[in-house]
């Protein structure tokens, strides 16, 4: 009996997913829409997303500009950014948000790149748990009825392919990445 990975499968797309969506808020020296993702703001008596209280936008790759929908929320959220630990400086202008983005030392994309391997490295992590899960539970089929030993080996090879490739698309975003970093 064949066992089934589907489930093997989409913990492995979540996981790169996850990784995928940690990675994106690392500053390249670009603006990007999802360095604010990270910044809460006080509005409305709770704490909410930029994304959700206005609109962000990157209308050149130095410059973030913030609409807020409701005017009354600029202040709050240039707190929000000023304290999100992100090295951004809101600008209040009118009933808009500036943020110029500088571009990175080389000093700065080297730890950038330090930040992104340790953010892969806990991705791989991920990958490996979910393979331990997985062939414990295909070894866990060991005595059934209609579960032969070369059965069960088959499955951990097939396991195996499976991680070799969500490894490999790891690989592929820490170098897309580490490019758009070191990118000047």
């Amino acid at each position: 009996m064949a066992y089934s990975f589907t489930s093997v499968t989409e913990k492995l797309d979540k996981a790169i997913e996850h990784i995928r969506r940690d990675i994106s808020t690392l500053r390249t020296g670009r603006a990007s829409v999802q360095m604010l993702d990270p910044v809460i703001v006080e509005a409305y008596g709770s704490k909410m997303r930029i994304n959700e209280l206005a609109s962000v936008q990157a209308p050149d790759p130095t410059l973030l500009v913030i609409s807020p929908w409701d005017k009354s929320l600029l202040e709050p959220i240039a707190k929000g950014i000023s304290t999100a630990e992100l090295n951004l400086n809101p600008v209040v202008d009118g009933d808009i948000i500036r943020i110029a983005v500088a571009s990175l030392t080389e000093e700065t994309r080297k730890e950038m790149v330090k930040s992104l391997a340790k953010k892969i490295e806990a991705g791989r992590v991920m990958i490996r748990t979910i393979r331990n899960d997985a062939k414990k539970e295909i070894e866990a089929q060991d005595g059934s009825d209609g579960v032969s030993e070369d059965d069960i080996s088959q499955n951990v090879e097939e396991l195996e392919t499976y991680i070799k490739e969500y490894n490999t698309k790891l690989d592929d975003i820490f170098t897309s990445k580490e490019k758009d970093l070191m990118t000047i």
